[in-house]
């Protein structure tokens, strides 16, 4: 039996998948683990080594299956343990490890753990959530604000406290400073474990642990970045005592420890920390003992420039030189990088091509969310179809997340494109159905063939996958250069963001062909 690679996601290609929108089997609108077995060919085919599963767990749904009301169990709507199981099985029948989002920092209110907490202050689980006092004027034990607006307390009338909640008031956050709700929280881990998975994408990483002194959070300075939208006054604080705390790291800590009791595990840390982001990463990826990488919003914003993708390159080598980061152009929070990043009067099939030649190009693993491949834009959904709290919350200075979750398109001339004989719990755009599996997989040269060769070009190339990386500087400002070197292979890769021609020569001074992008061995 060959040795199993530990090292397996390191330059690891990842695709996401969200239930919900990816496959209907029982006629009900909703996507579900049945959905995921029949169509896992589809993401074997683009070459990927991993699928991340959204979550899937019992939750009454408020945040669309973030806030968990069973850790250890499926929701009805997506199926049954069997059917997870069988997830398990064909994808590793394809030879695709399987990566589930674990949501720790916080439950549903729903959940016995919080249920019990907040039935007195005597309980056995009366600390396992954050509760604070109020202020003597009756208002919140401080300014802390929720990502989905408001304040980040809610106050309850039988412990006649308050909780705190960093997304939805049905969101409780855990007391991480808890030993015992940490020991909880890794014998869920250890369940999935047991089950197979290979790794866990790990939710709003950063937000484990808070200030037990309940310090107010400072204004932003002026000209420091945000993860939130301009309409979301959440932006308007230096996040410094509401999380990424350092006792984080003892629990990060902890959570490696046992993943490495297992074969070939591993982990991804969503980081969401502002302008700390990519030194975050630094401190959760450094070391055997941490995580094994990190994924931020940096290049998951509405700026595409060579300057911006250089500057967080630049930032990144810097900040975490044996880091390890996973890059990620679109994902289920936010809008679809074609639609983000597109022009007036650009292709968004040109786009398409370009972004994900780039992405494969960058040192790191990488994640792909599902229908990028196909090109997919970003929904125009009207208000009264939203499901999203947080879309709902801000509309219409903000449209939420819906946008970019709409079901995936499989083929153009079945109902719904595929997805469902009933009525989608979101709608399909008829922009999609064009561009659906079956127009694209017969089609040489379409975005979706294009990503496959792309994942192929990078999947054969030892220097892609886990090379060095240099930036090559004096060239025009519109273009990105740089080298991947690798057991002997040498490549230089150059992109040009702008709108006129550049020829650029490489390091032998051989001109290069009018430069879209290139990636050229030298």
């Amino acid at each position: 039996m060959a040795e199993t690679d530990r090292d397996w996601w390191r330059g690891c290609s990842i695709y996401q998948i969200y239930p919900r929108s990816f496959q209907d089997t029982t006629g009900d609108g909703v996507g579900d683990l049945k959905g995921v077995v029949r169509r896992l060919h589809h993401a074997a085919s683009l070459g990927v080594d991993a699928v991340w599963l959204s979550p899937f767990f019992k939750s009454p749904m408020a945040d669309m299956g973030y806030d968990v009301s069973d850790y250890c169990d499926v929701d009805p709507l997506f199926g049954t343990l069997a059917d997870f199981d069988a997830v398990v099985e064909e994808a590793h029948g394809l030879g695709l490890k399987v990566i589930i989002d674990q949501v720790l920092s916080h439950s549903s209110d729903q959940h016995p753990w919080f249920v019990e907490s907040r039935s007195s202050r005597t309980n056995p689980k009366s600390d396992w959530y954050v509760w604070a006092d109020a202020k003597p004027d009756g208002t919140s034990p401080n300014n802390w604000l929720s990502v989905f607006g408001g304040p980040a307390w809610e106050w309850d009338a039988v412990r006649r406290q308050y909780y705190m909640h960093n997304f939805l008031a049905s969101q409780p956050d855990l007391n991480f400073h808890n030993p015992d709700v940490q020991n909880a929280l890794l014998d869920s881990v250890r369940f999935w474990l047991e089950r197979g998975v290979d790794g866990f994408r790990l939710d709003t990483v950063n937000h484990y642990v808070h200030d037990a002194l309940l310090r107010d959070n400072p204004p932003l300075p002026k000209g420091r970045g945000s993860d939130v939208p301009e309409a979301n006054p959440y932006g308007f604080q230096d996040h410094l005592y509401d999380k990424t705390q350092p006792e984080n790291l003892v629990f990060l800590t902890r959570l490696r420890a046992l993943l490495e009791t297992y074969d070939a595990r591993a982990s991804v840390g969503e980081v969401g920390d502002g302008h700390r982001s990519l030194q975050t990463v630094a401190s959760y990826t450094s070391g055997p003992e941490r995580l094994h990488m990190c994924y931020t919003f940096d290049l998951l914003s509405p700026e595409f420039s060579a300057a911006y993708v250089r500057g967080h390159i630049e930032a990144f080598e810097e900040a975490a030189p044996e880091g390890w980061v996973c890059w990620a152009f679109s994902n289920h929070d936010v809008p679809r990088h074609v639609s983000r990043w597109l022009r007036p009067d650009e292709d968004v099939d040109a786009m398409a091509r370009f972004s994900i030649a780039l992405l494969c190009c960058l040192r790191g693993s990488i994640c792909i969310y599902q229908g990028e491949e196909l090109g997919l834009t970003e929904a125009d959904l009207a208000f009264e179809d939203l499901r999203d709290p947080y879309g709902i919350r801000f509309w219409p200075g903000y449209k939420g997340r819906d946008g970019c979750r709409t079901p995936m398109v499989w083929e153009e001339e079945e109902a719904n494109g595929g997805f469902s004989t009933a009525k989608p719990w979101l709608p399909v755009p008829a922009e999609h159905i064009a561009r659906a599996v079956d127009v694209q997989d017969k089609t040489a040269g379409s975005v979706l063939n294009h990503y496959r060769a792309m994942l192929k070009m990078r999947r054969e190339s030892p220097a892609l996958m886990r090379g060095t990386i240099r930036l090559v500087d004096g060239h025009d400002k519109d273009v990105l250069a740089f080298e991947r070197e690798a057991e002997g292979e040498r490549l230089l890769c150059a992109f040009n963001f702008g709108t006129e021609t550049v020829r650029l020569a490489d390091p032998d001074g051989t001109e290069l062909p009018p430069l879209g992008w290139q990636v050229k061995p030298f």
